[in-house]
C-alpha cells in the first residue's frame, strides 16, 4: 500500500510540468505577430482565451485588390454562440467588425480594406465566457485604408446612399443563404479632407419579425458592402435588413427567395 501511493504521488508529480507546457504552448500565436498582445489585451482583456480551429476565418493567402478583400468567418462548429469579433494586427484601424447571433448560425461573409499583409482574425465568444480565436495571414499590396473610395468620387451616389440589393437562395447548393449588398462609400477617415463616414450598425430579422443576427461596423469594412448569411436550408422565407451609418442616415429593406 506504502509503494501504491508513492508511485501514484510520483505520477501525479510527472504529470504537473506535461500540463503546464500544454496550457502555455495553447496561447502561443499561431500566426506569429509581434502584435497578438497588444490584440488580446484590447479586444479579450483578461478573459480566458484557446486558438481553436473549430473558427475558421476564410480568405485567400494572397488579396489582389487590398480595398476588396474576402472574408468568410464560419464559428458554426461551436454551436451557440454569443460574439463574434473581427480584427486585422496591422491595420490603422484595428477593429472591422462585431457580429451578434442570435437565430442565425455563426456564419458571416464580407469583405474588408488591409492597409498591408496582416493577420485576419475571428474572436468567438461562447456561453461560458471563452474566446475562441481562429485566423489567418493576407499578403496584399496594402493602401486599402488610405485610398478614395469609388463611390464617394461619383456624382450619383448621394442619391444611391443606403440603396440595398439582395438575394435569398431557397434551393441547390446555396440553399439558405442570403446576400445583401449596401451602397455607402464606408470612408476610413485616414484621407485628407474626408471625415469617416461609415455603416455601423445593421439587424436582421426574418419575415414573422425574430431576431436573426446583428452586426456592428467599422471603417475597414470594405465600399458598397456586401454581407452574407447561411440560415440553412429551410431558412426563414424572407429577410428584413435595417440600420444606420455614423451620419444618422439609415436603410430598411427586404429580401425575398
Amino acid at each position: 500500500m506504502k509503494y501504491a501511493l508513492a508511485a501514484l504521488i510520483v505520477a501525479v508529480v510527472a504529470c504537473l510540468p506535461y500540463q503546464s507546457n500544454a496550457a502555455q504552448q495553447a496561447v502561443v500565436d499561431p500566426l506569429v505577430s509581434p502584435r497578438w498582445e497588444d490584440m488580446r489585451k484590447a479586444f479579450l482583456a483578461d478573459a480566458p482565451v484557446v486558438f481553436d480551429p473549430a473558427v475558421q476565418v476564410i480568405s485567400p493567402a494572397n488579396a489582389e485588390n487590398p480595398m476588396q478583400v474576402p472574408v468568410t468567418i464560419d464559428a458554426t462548429a461551436l454551436g451557440k454562440v454569443q460574439e463574434v469579433v473581427v480584427f486585422a494586427d496591422f491595420n490603422p484601424i484595428v477593429q472591422v467588425l462585431r457580429f451578434f447571433p442570435d437565430r442565425a448560425p455563426a456564419f458571416l461573409g464580407f469583405r474588408i480594406k488591409l492597409q498591408q499583409s496582416s493577420p485576419v482574425r475571428a474572436a468567438v465568444r461562447t456561453a461560458d465566457g471563452v474566446w475562441h480565436v481562429g485566423g489567418t495571414w493576407v499578403n496584399t499590396v496594402g493602401g486599402g485604408c488610405t485610398a478614395p473610395s469609388a463611390t464617394g468620387g461619383s456624382k450619383e451616389w448621394q442619391k444611391r446612399l443606403n440603396e440595398v440589393s439582395g438575394r435569398q437562395w431557397s434551393e441547390g447548393p446555396n440553399a439558405g443563404r442570403v446576400r445583401l449588398r449596401i451602397v455607402h462609400p464606408m470612408d476610413t477617415g485616414l484621407i485628407a479632407g474626408t471625415p469617416a463616414f461609415f455603416l455601423e450598425d445593421i439587424d436582421f430579422s426574418d419575415a414573422a419579425g425574430r431576431h436573426l443576427m446583428r452586426v456592428q461596423t467599422y471603417e475597414p469594412v470594405a465600399e458598397n458592402p456586401v454581407f452574407t448569411l447561411n440560415l440553412g436550408p429551410g431558412g426563414s422565407e424572407g429577410v428584413e435588413a435595417s440600420g444606420r451609418d455614423n451620419n444618422g442616415n439609415t436603410f430598411r429593406a427586404r429580401i425575398a427567395p
